[in-house]
């Protein structure tokens, strides 16, 4: 499943050890320290990175806000920056100074003003807050979440391989784009070769790297200069660390300093994602489990989507991801589930293997960039058959259920649950 989490998808409209892709000067050098790169393209002969190159056929850029934004509404115009002047030395990135957590993330469809970036910074319990770009548009024709940052000091948001890699970073300063390891794999991108990406106007870009970038929901990060030049708002995004204790009565106060328009969410933080499925027996205390009629509507209405296309980030009715058929079909049943397959997971309690049922939910780990974050979800059947959306070119289909190594935990669909998770994610 493509790594959005509910939130960027409402805000933006739709790493862990392991390895970490980075393309240098010299090609493509693949570091492992675990999990199987399944997939990983060939790598094509690198692009020089003289900056981006302008093509014919651009269109508006679309703010990441969410369904309820107008997807239609062109963001106004800004003044175009270059990413680099032709000749020019590339900026040198500063080195990592510690790591921080990514836990809200305010965005606009228009530029923030400094006075809000530092009445937002100044607020008791803020640690960080460093204005971005934040927009959805289109990477080789289809629409993704993609942040403009300064990698010198947004890189410290990502986590462990991905921010400590200097080449990545300075790749992404130099006017190349970093992609995650799932876009890249999924979207068949060729690691040192180019992409189109169309904002405001279509720009060729190196793939200098896939790897995550610790913010669940982005799928590619450019220069500030770059996606201005794309036509991003200038600022009209901030990420911001805060501990946890404080995050819910701390959103509730920015949200009241915003310019109307403006939205601001907690973030599901990919370096606090589950790694294994199930909630704690506390929390299942009591959980109430799904009827007989829910638990048969529910796996009709999987099995009637059997055929039907994978499509990345899509939720039905007619082509789904890995989550989108899951969350699909429950609610054919009436049951509320959480988008991600990582949210997935915590709905209901754990259930060994050896006591699985027909409408349990198998989760598996499928990234090697973030080897502990569940990437993958499936229904299962009955007698050792489940039913999956599995990747782009295959469709929806019901294979042996699967308990290798990839293979996370699995967990029984409390409706109560569900809909708490679901609820504090809306």
């Amino acid at each position: 499943m493509h790594l959005t989490s509910d939130v960027v998808r409402r805000l933006l409209v739709p790493v862990g050890a392991g390895l970490l892709a980075v393309s240098g000067a010299a090609g493509a050098v693949l570091a492992t320290a675990g999990g199987k790169a399944a997939g990983t393209p060939a790598a094509h002969p690198p692009v020089a990175a003289t900056g981006p190159s302008v093509a014919a056929g651009a269109g508006p850029v679309v703010p990441l806000l969410g369904a309820s934004a107008d997807a239609n509404r062109a963001v106004p115009a800004v003044s175009a920056t270059p990413a680099a002047s032709p000749g020019s030395a590339p900026p040198e990135v500063a080195p990592l100074h510690g790591l921080r957590q990514a836990d809200l993330l305010v965005v606009a469809p228009f530029s923030l003003s400094g006075q809000v970036v530092r009445a937002i910074s100044q607020q008791a319990g803020v640690t960080s807050a460093d204005a971005i770009e934040a927009a959805r548009i289109t990477i080789n024709g289809e629409p993704e979440a993609v942040l403009g940052v300064d990698p010198s000091t947004f890189r410290g948001y990502a986590a462990g391989p991905t921010a400590a890699s200097d080449a990545l970073w300075q790749g992404v300063a130099d006017g190349g784009v970093a992609v995650s390891y799932t876009m890249g794999t999924l979207d068949k991108l060729a690691l040192g070769g180019a992409v189109t990406v169309t904002g405001r106007q279509a720009e060729r870009l190196r793939v200098v790297a896939f790897g995550t970038v610790g913010i669940g929901g982005v799928d590619a990060v450019v220069s500030d200069p770059v996606a201005r030049s794309l036509g991003m708002p200038a600022s009209n995004a901030v990420v911001i660390g805060a501990p946890p204790a404080s995050v819910t009565a701390l959103t509730a106060r920015i949200r009241a300093i915003l310019p109307r328009g403006a939205a601001v969410e907690p973030l599901v933080a990919l370096t606090a994602a589950p790694s294994r499925a199930g909630v704690t027996p506390s929390e299942a205390a009591g959980d109430g489990s799904l009827t007989a009629a829910q638990l048969t509507a529910a796996l009709r209405a999987a099995e009637s989507r059997q055929d039907l296309p994978y499509a990345w980030g899509a939720a039905g009715p007619s082509s789904f991801d890995c989550s989108g058929l899951v969350q699909w079909s429950f609610a054919q049943a009436g049951v509320a589930l959480p988008r991600t397959a990582a949210d997935q997971a915590r709905t209901g309690p754990a259930v060994p293997v050896g006591q699985l049922e027909p409408g349990d939910l198998l989760f598996y780990h499928t990234d090697p960039t973030a080897p502990g974050y569940i990437s993958h979800v499936a229904i299962y059947l009955g007698n050792g058959w489940m039913i999956q959306a599995p990747q782009p070119g295959l469709r929806v289909q019901v294979v042996p259920a699967d308990f290798g190594a990839q293979f996370a935990g699995a967990i029984r669909v409390s409706p109560r649950i569900a809909a708490a998770v679901a609820g504090g994610l809306a």
